[in-house]
């Protein structure tokens, strides 16, 4: 630990930057990215950071600071096993104070020590229930982190699990206010091409329909697109509408 003892002031300076955040100027990946920035400065010496998202039990690290961390995390995946899913799948804190004397994941620990990863802490974020995730911080030395370091991590962890949760709902409500527009949209055009129809070929409002859906089945692109061609261009296809 440095001497100048500054843990605790370089974490309320990074959750107030977190805590800042406006939802709309990022996406997904910036805030997590921040995230995963924010920790590596706030805890002192030689680390990297990475965030281990977990998704219907398939795991990724979403943003990373560096290529250790990256390795790191990699090297659970293959194996299944390791601190940050640990940490992910548990809720649980976890650390491994020196990679080469650790028991409970020896394979790992032994690849970590040889690539320079001496000990590390990962962080469970309880973002959701379908979404669970870690902060993961790795250090080139064993005994990285003492009771000031863990406290600054744990601290840190419930706000960036909260950023990250409320981008996760923020960026879910825009997909699906994206997709009710399209579809809105989509039913406009499909209206307005029947209605071009049923005025040129004296058709109901089904058998102009039909005549897109068949068009469609026929050139295999979307009723949408066929909609869409026809009131742009008057066009539907070479042969008369069927039910004409």
């Amino acid at each position: 630990m440095p001497a100048d003892g500054h843990v605790t002031d370089r974490a309320n300076a990074a959750l107030e930057q977190l805590g800042g955040l406006a939802l709309r100027d990022h996406s997904m990946e910036s805030v997590l990215q921040t995230v995963a920035d924010l920790a590596k400065e706030v805890l002192p010496g030689r680390l990297e950071t990475s965030i281990c998202l977990l998704q219907n039990d398939r795991a990724s690290t979403t943003v990373s600071t560096g290529q250790l961390a990256l390795d790191m995390d990699e090297s659970q995946y293959g194996r299944g096993h390791g601190p940050c899913l640990h940490a992910a799948a548990t809720g649980e804190l976890t650390e491994i104070p020196d990679t080469r004397v650790e028991r409970r994941w020896p394979d790992y620990a032994r690849v970590a020590w040889e690539r320079g990863n001496g000990s590390s802490l990962s962080v469970p974020l309880p973002i959701q229930e379908s979404v669970r995730g870690a902060l993961n911080i790795y250090a080139g030395q064993p005994h990285a982190f003492d009771d000031e370091a863990r406290a600054a991590a744990q601290r840190f962890a419930p706000y960036a699990a909260v950023a990250v949760a409320n981008m996760h709902a923020y960026e879910t409500a825009r997909g699906m206010a994206d997709n009710l527009q399209v579809a809105l949209e989509s039913r406009a055009v499909i209206d307005q091409a029947k209605g071009i129809l049923m005025e040129r070929h004296k058709l109901t409002a089904d058998q102009a329909f039909q005549a897109l859906a068949a068009v469609s089945m026929r050139r295999n692109r979307k009723v949408r697109d066929i909609a869409d061609q026809l009131v742009r261009t008057g066009e539907l296809d070479a042969e008369r509408p069927s039910g004409t």
